[in-house]
């Protein structure tokens, strides 16, 4: 029922391919039958409509099937992967999970039973209505994840409208709800969802080589390692038509390189949240942070003080560990310091990490971007530090590309005065950072967003 329009799509391309895995091509027919297998697999462990359901999994033919044999089962889906290992158990007692399906490297399962009833007043209302739901976890980069509950219906309905057939690569993954976006995008217009082992450079890279991706949806953080990495002078990226970026601010240096370096490759800024899902948006042009969006199902409006604010017809329900964060007339306030110019928005950065100094605000990713021009640095990290004077100061931790070498590498007292410099001649003074810390291990997330923090 809730998937019928996904089944009606695999019948029609059983002979497509619908996904790549270690290095094997997988039909949409063989799909098919697989969903059936796990529908087959879960009436018998007794699996049925508003059975919370955590999925313990990277991507896999298996797993993608078992995602869509629990949404049509109606289940409250919690999906999970290896890089949230270390939060498994906050993520079942949060999402109060009754049953664990684990699918191991090999492709074999496990199937577990909890004694757990789940009783949350968003897990009875889904219940009640008798559709399926989905449970994602935010970053918890700031403190505990919170568990943000969706309608998997409504959420469902934008996949409907036929779009184009891609063949796209899954860096962000299912527990993520831009990866969510990518896999039901893909797979609802007959793409190709081509998995990866890991995320390093040259492993996303050459899949994008071996099976002629073309699309690339990522974060700037992945971006910017590409650059340093040098990996696009080992691979054919010709077939790569278009690359994504999306979950955190763009450093204006890093999008001018890639965009130099791929005129022929669209960049285009995409902006969801878990909360509220994946807006569509359009960029200026391939060189430009400024972007529309919207979209059918959203509203958008700005605040006096500049944030945006998103009304989203498939937006959730609520937290499960948390209050709502809606506005009595049903605004997602999304935090997000924005500057506007017409129909376009530029993202500037999250309220939370603005740096005030005495009573001026350094937005990082600013500071980030001037940084990143020096061609000896490869990632900087900027964050506030508490200062009695002015109530904060800039910092700025810094990792030197692997070749920098010469009297300035050698001598770090003179490449810091020298990177202040060159901060003084392009940033007001109370941006420049007071301090330089150099620092081989710059902090980014599972999801690949920078972590600003010591």
């Amino acid at each position: 029922m809730f998937i019928d329009f996904f089944l009606e799509i695999f019948e029609k391309n059983k002979n497509s391919d619908a996904i790549v895995w270690r290095d094997q091509a997988y039909s949409y027919g063989w799909l098919l039958e697989k969903t059936q297998f796990w529908q087959d697999v879960l009436a018998n462990y007794g699996v049925t409509e508003g059975t919370v359901v955590m999925v313990d999994a990277d991507y896999s033919p298996s797993s993608v099937a078992l995602l869509l044999a629990l949404i049509e089962r109606a289940t409250i889906l919690v999906p999970t992967t290896t890089s949230v290992a270390h939060k498994r158990d906050e993520f079942i007692e949060t999402a109060q999970v009754e049953v664990v399906v684990t699918i191991k490297d090999n492709d074999e399962y496990e199937i577990d039973t909890l004694s757990t009833k789940a009783s949350h007043e968003l897990i009875a209302d889904l219940r009640g209505q008798k559709i399926p739901g989905l449970v994602l976890f935010s970053s918890g980069s700031t403190g505990k994840s919170k568990a943000a509950v969706h309608d998997m219906a409504k959420l469902l309905e934008k996949f409907k409208v036929g779009r184009h057939a891609l063949r796209a690569i899954t860096f962000l993954l299912y527990d993520h709800i831009g990866g969510v976006n990518t896999l039901l995008y893909t797979l609802s217009n007959a793409g190709c969802v081509i998995t990866v082992t890991d995320r390093k450079p040259d492993t996303v890279l050459e899949a994008v080589d071996k099976f002629r991706a073309e699309l690339l949806p990522t974060s700037p953080t992945f971006i910017n390692l590409i650059l340093i990495s040098e990996a696009y002078k080992r691979y054919d990226l010709s077939s790569l038509s278009t690359v994504t970026y999306g979950t955190e601010p763009m450093p204006e240096s890093v999008l001018l390189r890639f965009n130099q370096l791929f005129p022929d490759i669209k960049l285009l800024q995409t902006y969801g949240l878990s909360e509220i899902g994946i807006l569509r948006s359009k960029s200026k042009s391939s060189s430009s942070l400024w972007m529309k969006v919207g979209g059918e199902g959203f509203q958008t409006r700005i605040t006096t003080d500049n944030i945006l604010e998103v009304k989203s017809y498939s937006g959730m329900l609520g937290y499960l560990n948390a209050p709502s964060p809606y506005t009595p007339d049903g605004w997602f306030h999304t935090g997000d310091k924005v500057e506007v110019n017409g129909e376009y928005i530029k993202v500037l950065g999250r309220d939370s990490e603005i740096i005030n100094v005495g009573g001026q605000k350094v937005y990082p990713a600013e500071v980030e971007s001037v940084l990143q021009q020096l061609d000896y640095i490869a990632e900087a990290e900027v964050y506030g530090e508490p200062n009695a004077l002015l109530g904060n100061v800039v910092y700025s931790k810094i990792r030197l590309v692997d070749s920098t070498e010469g009297s300035l590498h050698e001598n770090k007292k003179e490449l810091k005065a020298a990177i202040k410099r060159f901060c003084k001649a392009h940033l007001e003074n109370f941006q420049v950072p007071a301090k330089f810390i150099f620092d081989d291990n710059v902090q980014f997330s599972p999801r690949f967003k920078k972590q600003r923090s010591l």
